[in-house]
């Protein structure tokens, strides 16, 4: 697999792009002031309400909130994930995206494996065009059109998912592309052909429906084959793995679900091509199948990168619900708070694709809010098959197991409500405890910690970390400019924000010239990002006045200031403490003298 894009060349990257080009390109905005406006392309609207700045080089929707730097615009606008978003950003610069290895590869090696990729991607693009003009034109197309004409799909949604037919010939695909030997390789590397022990070569998919695979910016990487007999053979033949392709994390049917939908609300998650197609010509179009494998871990980071709501769909016998349990302990530990993951299981002898041509559209999706379970049910209805609670032994095995489980969530919330439902069917007042005492302490910070996060005008943002992280996102050299102001010698538990300035503030000082896309872009990933997007904006947003006026002045003494009143909140907050163990007797000769220094401070 390939290695980390390098920091470095994301940061120059940034820095030689133009956003406003980058999005004019897209979007053709229009002068407004000092900044572009255009439509929004994330939301329906009339009115412009969608500002570029170039000065900033972000971008920023008054309607819909979409905010970010050029990388964040081509993720969301070409809908590609971070790598592939850097991808596209470096060819329209004409230069190549390094990667980071464990041991040194030369230049000439990594430009020669990205050209074969590119080979490999453009080959496979035209054995999909060669199955599907097949279909159409080859002397025994009638039988498989029949055979998905017998299925209910349309020429239309034939068209939109490439589907084809592998001739019965033993060399139909070879002999259109393997005119060389070094195709011939390619063809026996991507598995399009085979080879067997005396060396004779021929054709992988005989006599087959052809379901082209393709990757989330839609190059075909694999293929899917469906006998139209069943008698003839297996019933589904997948590609192989090949360097493009690796089933474990590609989902069919995402790319054309995410095609056509901006935002996927919901994702159906079942077991064959056939499913997926069936249900996109009922209207379900947002249903997807693993490749021959469960669920994997990279299958349920996948799906919750492009929705918030996985409905897993399996048959309702021993073997789908035994798959539906490999996938919930796959996808515990991505179980984070707003992601909610179902599971629907259908009768016996029934799949998606035989339901929903009984009961249409509308049926189907109705079964799916009806009878989808949440991952609670699911996995508690399981666990006291199990155990036998009847008795104290069943119990403790039920609580050991369902403990370990628990343990793997990764959202707060997800795992209190787990934890509360095992209470409930255990009888066990601790867990109760348990969780009033965090929800209790959650409230405790919790007005501290909405006040850094609020985007919204108001007294919350004239807090001094707010105004700190403010200035140090618009003008990054700050730090260096003003060397008196340490934040990392404040505790990280004075005020809520206090790790993040340190963080910040770090970078700033390392990287005084940089701009505030380029820092935006460093803390992509970090838990924070969304609400440092939102500081960065919220000049745009109508700030309080008294922020204004305080930016109008030098901005080094704002900065000095609100770092003077935490610190001066930190030397309040020390005095406190000691007076408090002052009372209890328990001061050492050294905290009495620096309580005596603290109290003098106050004189």
């Amino acid at each position: 697999m390939a290695g980390r894009i390098p920091r470095d060349f994301i940061d120059d990257l940034i820095a030689r792009s133009d956003i406003v080009d980058i999005v004019d390109n897209r979007v053709k905005l229009k002068k407004a002031g000092k900044n572009y406006q255009a439509c929004c392309p994330f939301h329906n609207e009339k009115t412009p309400s969608f500002t570029v700045s170039q000065d900033k080089q972000f971008y920023h929707c008054f309607g819909c909130g979409a905010h970010g730097n050029v990388v964040s615009f081509i993720m969301e606008y070409d809908r590609l994930e971070f790598p592939d978003a850097i991808e596209e950003l470096a060819r329209y610069h004409g230069v190549d995206v390094p990667r980071e290895q464990g041991r040194n590869i030369n230049p000439a090696e990594q430009r020669e494996k990205r050209q074969q990729k590119e080979d490999d991607y453009a080959l496979m693009e035209k054995v999909a065009q060669f199955f599907a003009h097949q279909l159409k034109h080859h002397q025994g197309a009638q039988r498989p059109i029949e055979y998905l004409k017998n299925r209910g799909l349309s020429g239309e949604l034939v068209k939109r998912f490439g589907i084809g037919y592998a001739p019965p010939e033993w060399d139909g695909a070879l002999a259109a592309f393997g005119n060389t030997p070094e195709r011939q390789q390619q063809l026996l590397d991507l598995k399009i052909i085979t080879q067997n022990d005396k060396g004779r070569r021929f054709d992988f998919f005989r006599d087959r429906i052809m379901f082209p695979i393709r990757d989330r910016r839609g190059r075909v990487i694999g293929f899917g084959g469906r006998v139209l007999d069943n008698e003839d053979g297996p019933k589904y033949l997948n590609s192989p793995e090949t360097r493009i392709f690796f089933k474990g994390s590609e989902l069919y049917g995402l790319f054309q679900a995410r095609q056509a939908h901006r935002t996927l609300q919901r994702v159906l998650v079942v077991e064959g091509y056939m499913d997926v197609v069936a249900l996109a010509q009922y209207g379900i179009d947002y249903a997807v199948a693993a490749l021959g494998t469960s669920t994997t871990p990279e299958h349920i980071q996948l799906l919750f990168r492009n929705t918030t709501q996985v409905v897993c769909c399996y048959d309702g016998d021993r073997a789908g619900r035994d798959a539906a349990w490999r996938a919930l302990e796959n996808a515990l530990p991505y179980l984070k708070d707003g992601v909610e993951l179902k599971f629907m299981f259908l009768p016996d002898g029934e799949d998606p694709d035989s339901m929903v041509r009984q009961e249409g559209q509308s049926a189907f999706e109705q079964r799916i809010e009806r009878e989808s379970i949440p991952v609670s049910r699911f996995m508690f209805e399981n666990l006291l098959k199990r155990h036998h609670v009847g008795s104290e032994e069943g119990k403790a095995a039920l609580l050991s197991e369902a403990q370990k489980l628990i343990d793997q969530v990764s959202g707060e919330n997800q795992q209190r409500l787990l934890e509360d439902r095992l209470a409930s069917i255990v009888g066990s007042n601790r867990y109760v405890t348990d969780l009033q005492r965090d929800i209790a302490k959650a409230n405790e910070s919790a007005p501290a910690k909405r006040a850094l996060q609020s985007g919204a005008p108001g007294k919350s943002q004239l807090t001094p970390v707010r105004i700190l992280l403010r200035l140090l996102l618009e003008h990054p050299a700050i730090a260096s400019e003003c060397e008196e102001v340490r934040p990392e010698l404040l505790s990280p538990d004075l005020v809520p924000g206090i790790r993040l300035l340190t963080e910040i503030h770090g970078y700033c000082s390392a990287n005084p010239r940089s701009n505030s896309a380029q820092l935006l872009e460093h803390f992509r990933d970090h838990n924070d990002f969304a609400q440092l997007s939102k500081l960065l904006v919220s000049d745009q947003l109508g700030a309080h006045d008294s922020i204004a006026q305080m930016f109008e002045q030098s901005r080094q003494q704002v900065y000095r200031d609100s770092f003077a009143r935490l610190v001066e909140r930190q030397l309040h907050s020390r005095m406190e403490e000691l007076l408090a163990k002052s009372r209890v007797g328990q001061l050492s000769e050294q905290e009495k003298q620096e309580l005596k220094a603290l109290l003098s401070t106050q004189s």
